[in-house]
């Protein structure tokens, strides 16, 4: 009774298991048939580390202890195959969820340290302009001090609104970095102190131990050797003991207690028809006996035999 769910539940673990590795594999190769053997790989590989120790049980103890060694690189390989496919399904995860976060739109514009370079350049040609004297040519000094004061403040301008748009994008990467990792394990990876990149690599890990333990146990509870199970055995053997109570006859004092063995199978049928036919319910013949009892002619004139034998 307990076989079957524990065979559709190992047949579901290693289904899932062989599906993952062979995403995970698949992302290794480069080449169609590199990318093939290393599915082949990776399904031979979840095969032994499902199969190997149900398979072992029954071998001799050299066996089996090759076997366990094989075991354990079988499930060290399909552990790291299927902590590769969490990673890589967690990456995706997360450039679908970035993708999906809505960002601030931010014009074109110059990086800051351009901006300050021209700055700093205008700032200098300022300095010079204000440090000549007006001997000559005032007016034109006079516009050159005003166009390059203007510059300035223009460049200054720039500079304020090139950090306004760095603020924002500063903005929309940290949003974006808060959604591509997943929030368990983020949350998770702060409390214990460590790199959220670490921590996925255990938490898949973790995942591919369990789904592989979970597997063996399964396999192994699936592919147990048949037999009668103890509750059976004990259920037959109080049923035997039930059905062979002898009769004990209950004697007075100065006799013998006798036990009587009870009748066997023929003996009560052949006691039953004699009733039934000095009742008047069978007629003493073969096929009467036959149609009586629903049995076959060799077993009705058997019957008759004895009946006919007893009453003689």
């Amino acid at each position: 009774m307990i076989r079957r769910p524990a065979l559709a539940l190992a047949v579901a673990a290693t289904g899932t298991a062989v599906c993952m590795s062979v995403l995970a594999d698949w992302q290794r190769g480069g080449w169609l048939s590199e990318r093939l053997v290393w599915v082949a790989v990776g399904v031979v590989l979840v095969s032994g580390a499902h199969l190997l120790l149900a398979l072992c049980r029954s071998a001799p103890l050299a066996v089996r202890g090759i076997g366990v060694v094989l075991w354990l690189g079988c499930m060290a390989a399909t552990s790291w195959g299927h902590a590769t496919f969490f990673l890589l399904s967690q990456s995706h995860a997360g450039e679908v969820r970035v993708s999906a976060v809505p960002v601030v739109s931010v014009p074109s514009h110059r990086a800051l340290t351009a901006v300050m370079a021209d700055r700093a350049s205008v700032a200098a040609d300022l300095a010079v302009a204000d440090s000549r004297h007006c001997i000559r040519g005032c007016p034109a000094l006079r516009i050159r001090r005003t166009s390059l004061t203007a510059r300035l403040d223009a460049l200054d301008a720039e500079a304020v609104d090139v950090r306004r748009y760095q603020v924002i994008e500063d903005g929309n990467a940290a949003h974006r970095d808060s959604v591509r990792d997943d929030p368990v394990t983020a949350r998770l990876a702060v409390l214990r102190g460590v790199a959220n990149a670490r921590f996925d690599l255990f938490a898949g890990l973790a995942f591919a131990a369990v789904l592989e333990g979970t597997a063996c146990l399964l396999w192994w509870i699936a592919l147990l050797p048949q037999g009668p199970s103890p509750v059976t055995d004990r259920h037959k053997a109080e049923t035997a003991v039930t059905a062979y109570t002898p009769a004990i006859t209950i004697c007075t004092a100065g006799t013998t207690p006798t036990v009587t063995e009870p009748e066997t199978e023929t003996e009560t049928e052949v006691t039953k028809l004699r009733r039934d036919i000095e009742a008047g319910i069978v007629k003493p013949t073969v096929s009467g006996i036959r149609r009586h009892l629903g049995c076959s002619q060799a077993k009705a004139a058997a019957l008759r035999k004895l009946v006919i034998d007893s009453t003689a």
